[in-house]
């Protein structure tokens, strides 16, 4: 899934699926989430497009993508899913991200595809993971992707590691712990002039897109810790 280099993010007109009042027969099917998420699911409740973008309307064109935001648990605590792009890749070479990418034609809308693209990504187990949300769709200008943000709960964790060494360099479960210290946040600054969140955890530089979402969960939630916004880091060359 590429990312918008310069950090804006636009909201898809119409495609948002969080926020709406849910049917008696969505809260039954909904599935029994660790106390530590509930948080996460009442936050993604009530996200609006606004919340996430100052712009809310797209290209006709736009192409629609999804990521997977998969929360976990270990011997560490709570964690997510991060993944190193490939250092050799045409763009975004080395980025770290969220698995996912496009929506492709037998999919059975964003919420497959995000399933799919991680587990052809990271060789994770579909049948350990159970979705609780989704947020408001959003539009990258730049790669002129739509994107869904989709929120799993791994019930069942199962190893993972890199399966196509062409599109991914490395595989992450990172603590939630180490996301909030302020000790890892940072202000990250692009030669294009974009500013923007980010976190250095196990020898990652996460920012863009992926850092955007990070960071705005975490106030969403009620988990982000104050930190010294302060603390700037250029980007390698490696990332631009």
């Amino acid at each position: 899934m590429a990312e918008e280099a310069d950090g804006n993010v636009t909201v898809a007109d119409g495609r948002e699926t969080s926020g709406r009042p849910r049917s008696g027969a969505e809260r039954a099917a909904e599935p029994e989430l660790p106390g530590w998420l509930q948080p996460v699911a009442e936050a993604a409740a009530r996200i609006r497009p606004e919340d996430m973008s100052r712009f809310l309307s797209i290209d006709d064109g736009a192409r629609d993508s999804a990521v997977l935001i998969l929360f976990g648990e270990d011997s560490s605590g709570p964690d997510l899913l991060i993944i190193e792009r490939a250092h050799d890749m045409r763009s975004h070479a080395g980025q770290p991200a969220f698995p996912g990418g496009q929506v492709d034609p037998g999919d059975d809308g964003p919420i497959d595809a995000a399933l799919r693209e991680a587990v052809e990504e990271t060789g994770l187990r579909r049948e350990g993971i159970e979705v609780f949300a989704t947020l408001p769709a959003l539009w990258l200008p730049y790669t002129n992707h739509v994107v869904t943000p989709v929120l799993a709960w791994w019930r069942e964790p199962s190893p993972v590691a890199v399966v196509d060494p062409a599109e991914v360099a490395s595989v992450h479960r990172v603590p939630i712990s180490e996301l909030t210290d302020p000790a890892n946040r940072v202000r990250v600054r692009h030669p294009s002039g974009y500013v923007g969140p980010g976190f250095t955890v196990r020898g990652l530089l996460v920012w863009g897109f992926t850092g955007a979402l990070i960071d705005r969960l975490l106030w969403f939630v009620g988990w982000e810790r104050p930190w010294d916004s302060a603390q700037m880091v250029d980007l390698p060359e490696v990332t631009r």
